[in-house]
């Protein structure tokens, strides 16, 4: 294909929440935005033409999902990831941001227990506590520039009346890719409370080379309790159109989210998102290899860039995912400073870590999908700001 994803793609005024809302955010305008996970690359050809060819039939009505829809699913997955989903499975969703909420109040009562794993992506936080759930975090352990998941201690979490665990996989915001050895070990503590595993795998198409994603379902047995959440929003840049699945094996588990899907009536069957969901699974292979070998050139530009040129911060090199978290805690700011000195002093508006959990306190979020330019000018004005950087 030789997609150019140099090529620069205006945003502004299309009523982008990255672009458009950067005064709402940020306080001004004059940032770069490397904030909120989409990418600022067009989507695959194959998706922009099915939406396209949609839209000149002139009626935009309700929407069946035909069985092609789940078949482009099924053999993705498949072929991709080696992972066999049956057709029974499969849920439609209006997102893995309310398959999340949803799977919060299907499988615990108000009061009851669900694990995180901090520092994590803000809903997994308000998923729980805006149902009157209780929230339970079992850390990630920084050791050695690599995240760890604290296994010992969520065994204590797990005895301490949780029923469900949220896994994020694979690791928005700290890029891990979960090792298949560290997932059996999370399966097993899992068995023995009876944990329900909801995995939000959204990001699971988004691996480096050297890493491979692991879904968490390959490595169940007829015991385990595992809910797997997946879109293409994240790996072919169609976040805005908002179709996901849950693949679902246990049909007691299917009928609890059928009940808090109907209560809600979360309708899911926009003619649009079936019509570029599909078309994304089933042509966007070649176009998702030419975007992660431009990532993987992103990757490599920032971790050398600050390396080089910037002394205070430091990242923990990302094995999936187009996000780079930033370790500024050397800089000697507040969560507050830190906040402000990115947008007032280096004029680019990235995620506080501190959104992420406190455990997310001095480090800082960054979105490389974008073009290479781009990101040489915010680095160039981040150095400059941290050279100006009184001395604390």
């Amino acid at each position: 294909m030789n997609t150019d994803f140099d090529q620069k793609v205006v945003r502004e005024q299309t009523q982008s929440v990255k672009f458009d809302a950067r005064r709402a955010v940020f306080g001004t305008d004059e940032v770069v935005p490397l904030w909120v996970a989409d990418m600022d690359f067009a989507a695959p050809p194959a998706v922009t033409q099915a939406l396209v060819e949609r839209a000149q039939h002139p009626v935009y009505g309700y929407s069946l999902f035909p069985e092609s829809l789940y078949q482009s699913m099924i053999d993705w997955f498949q072929v991709r990831h080696h992972w066999r989903v049956e057709r029974e499975w499969i849920m439609l969703a209006p997102g893995v941001v309310p398959s999340l909420h949803a799977a919060v109040l299907a499988f615990a009562r108000e009061g009851e227990g669900i694990i995180i794993q901090p520092p994590v992506y803000p809903p997994f936080f308000s998923s729980i506590r805006q149902t009157d759930r209780r929230v339970i975090e079992n850390p990630l352990r920084l050791h050695n520039g690599q995240y760890q998941m604290d296994l010992q201690h969520l065994d204590e979490c797990a005895r301490d009346g949780a029923r469900l665990l949220l896994l994020c996989s694979p690791h928005n915001p700290v890029g891990r890719v979960w090792r298949e050895e560290e997932l059996e070990a999370l399966l097993s503590i899992a068995r023995r409370h009876q944990l329900i595993i909801v995995s939000d795998d959204i990001h699971c198409d988004l691996t480096y080379p050297g890493h491979r994603h692991t879904m968490l379902a390959q490595l169940a047995t007829d015991e385990d309790r595992i809910i797997t959440a997946v879109a293409p929003s994240k790996t072919f840049n169609v976040p805005g159109l908002g179709l996901s699945a849950l693949v679902v094996p246990d049909a007691a588990h299917r009928r609890a989210f059928k009940q808090v899907f109907d209560s809600a009536h979360m309708e899911q069957a926009n003619p649009f998102s079936l019509t570029a969901f599909e078309a994304a699974y089933r042509h966007g292979g070649e176009w998702l290899d030419e975007l992660m070998t431009y990532l993987q050139g992103n990757v490599d530009f920032v971790e050398s860039y600050l390396r080089q040129r910037v002394p205070g911060i430091t990242t923990c090199k990302p094995e999936g995912t187009y996000l780079m978290w930033l370790d500024c805690r050397a800089l000697g700011l507040s969560d507050t400073e830190l906040k402000t000195f990115f947008v007032k002093q280096a004029g680019v508006g990235l995620n506080p870590g501190i959104s992420f959990g406190a455990e997310g306190g001095g480090f800082m979020r960054l979105n490389i999908g974008t073009r290479r330019a781009g990101l040489e000018q915010a680095l160039g004005q981040i150095e400059k700001a941290v050279r100006n950087l009184s001395p604390r």
